[in-house]
């Protein structure tokens, strides 16, 4: 089953706050499956307490904004299936997590596209704050139409988008790094000064797409800047994951192409003058677990009986921008590559080209069912000893089926298998620690290492520093 080179790796488990399976659509109508549950409280402290049991490193929370209505016009599929709708903010239940908790770190998405950067570092910071440094920000651009149309902006280019980012990482790293000085933090009884003023500066940033004049509202919490996730796989998204990431989300991909991709992304953070091996990689992997191999496939037979086809291509319409309803389900998937999009799907499909036999092509029915039985992930069916050893990852984001079986699957079944061939981590570096002293095993490094753009926005004397490689208008 997964793939990496032979070294001790990280396992996340892969989760996202809607209700029904934000990845495997229709698995929710499988006898047992909890995920209509995900509005209660008490489904998120059991995962939380599961992977705390289990020395799992984080729980990575996937987000999107707005529904997909591009699959015949309208959002119909999608909500029958109840894939990716009635999404609960992850922002709010992770402090409720982190309370039942000690060790495991929570990583979750924001974008630098629509939420400003003050109200984002302010959120951030307050979940440092309340879980002792155990937060990770996934840093995303947000691609998709409905999300501008929810947010009532314009959906601007690819490009542009990671301009917009980049400038947005300056103003962030300076409210997080540079208003306050570390000594700014009194509470001294005696003079009566809880803050001291002259240890703490405003920002002013007036750039091409962000204007801003504030002092970061919060003071300087046990990471200051959280651990950064990205999964841009473009050029200008490998760019911005070597000046910026810290863990590099990989999804949809076959090992070599992992290890192609984790090689190229490496050279770039060397090139940059970091130390390519603390950026850490991360896969998306699906497995499906038994005990047997015959349990396996019963498992896998199970999820093709509850596969939601037309809820899965919804859900592709929606990532693509392409009416996968104009295609005949059972008809040989022809492609105008004419077309950007559609020639960009065709490269999707072939990242796949293990799973299909010599001779078969793809139909829709196919996609949708691949889609519907493991997401956009590699979905391994079999048992913890096919484990094999191959691509130069550093952990994986471990997706599920159906809940709370597929994660049980991991804790009880993969982990101890993991652990016996010395392929997973024993415990965690710094029990009770922060994400980041976790996630590089360095104990003591609670913040950006000195080698990370981010660290050099300190303050410095009455005002913070500002790099000389500055973009946009930092001031």
């Amino acid at each position: 089953m997964g793939s990496f080179d032979k070294k001790k790796v990280h396992l996340n488990l892969f989760e996202t706050a809607c209700r029904g399976n934000h990845e495997s659509p229709g698995q929710w109508s499988r006898p047992g499956d909890n995920s209509h549950s995900k509005d209660s409280l008490d489904y998120y402290i059991n995962i939380a307490k599961l992977a705390e049991r289990a020395k799992i490193t984080g729980i990575f929370f996937a987000d999107t904004y707005a529904g997909h209505d591009v699959y015949g016009g309208s959002m119909d599929a999608i909500l029958r299936a109840g894939t990716q709708v009635a999404q609960l903010d992850p922002l709010v239940i992770i402090s409720a997590m982190a309370a039942v908790t000690e060790s495991v770190s929570f990583g979750v998405t924001g974008s630098t596209s629509y939420i400003p950067p003050f109200p984002l570092a302010r959120t951030f910071s307050t979940l440092d704050h309340l879980t002792k440094g155990r937060i990770a920000w996934n840093v995303v651009t947000s691609w998709s139409q409905a999300a501008a149309d929810a947010f009532g902006k314009d959906l601007v280019p690819h490009d542009e988008r990671y301009e917009i980012a980049d400038e947005y990482m300056d103003v962030i790293y300076r409210l997080w790094n540079g208003s306050w000085a570390d000594d700014s933090v009194k509470w001294d009884k005696k003079t009566h000064v809880a803050y001291e003023p002259s240890r703490i500066a405003k920002i002013e940033h007036s750039g091409k797409h962000i204007k801003m004049s504030a002092r970061h509202q919060m003071h300087p919490s046990p990471q200051r800047t959280p651990v950064i996730f990205q999964a841009g796989t473009s050029k200008v998204g490998q760019a911005f994951a070597a000046k910026h990431a810290e863990a590099v989300y990989i999804g949809g991909l076959v090992p070599s192409q992992a290890a192609y991709q984790i090689k190229a992304a490496r050279d770039l953070c060397r090139a940059a003058g970091r130390d390519p091996y603390t950026i850490k990689f991360f896969a998306a992997i699906n497995p499906i677990l038994g005990r047997t191999p015959e349990e396996a496939q019963a498992k896998y037979a199970e999820a093709m009986e509850h596969a939601d086809v037309i809820g899965a291509l919804a859900q592709f319409s929606g990532y693509t921008g392409i009416d996968m309803s104009k295609y005949p389900l059972d008809e040989e998937l022809k492609l105008d590559t004419s077309n950007p999009k559609e020639s960009a799907v065709q490269g999707f499909l072939g990242n796949f080209g293990d799973s299909q036999k010599e001779g078969d092509v793809w139909t829709p029915r196919k996609l949708g069912e691949k889609i519907a039985v493991g997401g956009f992930h590699p979905t391994p069916v079999g048992t913890p000893e096919m484990w094999i050893e191959e691509a130069d990852v550093d952990g994986f984001n471990m997706a599920y089926i159906s809940n709370p079986g597929s994660f049980e699957d991991i804790v009880e079944l993969l982990v101890p298998e993991l652990r016996k061939r010395g392929l997973m981590f024993d415990d965690y570096a710094v029990p009770g620690g922060t994400f980041r002293e976790n996630l590089l095993r360095q104990p003591g490094q609670k913040t950006l290492r000195s080698d990370h753009y981010g660290s050099s926005f300190k303050f410095e004397g009455d005002h913070p520093y500002v790099p000389k490689a500055k973009t946009n208008g930092s001031t």
